[in-house]
């Protein structure tokens, strides 16, 4: 069970419609941390997305992965503040094991544009891409 994502759903089912849910987004990019300047670069960038997106990511003492992020568009802020929501603070391994059903439950997927789609397929491949790279990172040698 994942509280987080459990939360989400709940947050949105008070919305009736989708104009109510856009505006809920926007609020939640507004409340995104600001990503450092020096991450807001094409190395940070993801690509795929029809605006731009950076994701940084950090892994911490605990092992727990850290993610960073901003977009130059609000529904996309928002989108990327929910994934970040759901994905950080966690092991490289629970970011890969766990199953976004929020996505699909709030109706996300749903009522995305086909290239706000493929721009949410992108944030999500590319956080998997960080917890991936430092899995591997912090996984045993048998050398």
């Amino acid at each position: 069970m994942d509280k987080i994502q459990d939360q989400i759903i709940e947050e949105f089912s008070v919305f009736d419609d989708w104009l109510d849910r856009y505006d809920y987004l926007i609020g939640l990019g507004e409340g995104l941390p600001a990503i450092a300047p020096e991450h807001r670069t094409e190395q940070y960038q993801i690509a795929g997305c029809q605006s731009r997106v950076w994701v940084d990511a950090r892994l911490d003492d605990q092992g727990r992965v850290h993610f960073a992020a901003d977009s130059d568009a609000i529904i996309t802020k928002g989108i990327i503040a929910l994934l970040v929501r759901v994905l950080n603070g966690r092991t490289p391994q629970e970011i890969l094991d766990t199953e976004l059903y929020f996505i699909d439950a709030i109706g996300l997927s749903a009522n995305l544009s086909p290239t706000r789609a493929n721009g949410l397929a992108a944030m999500v491949k590319q956080m998997r891409l960080y917890a991936l790279a430092y899995a591997n990172r912090t996984e045993p040698r048998n050398d």
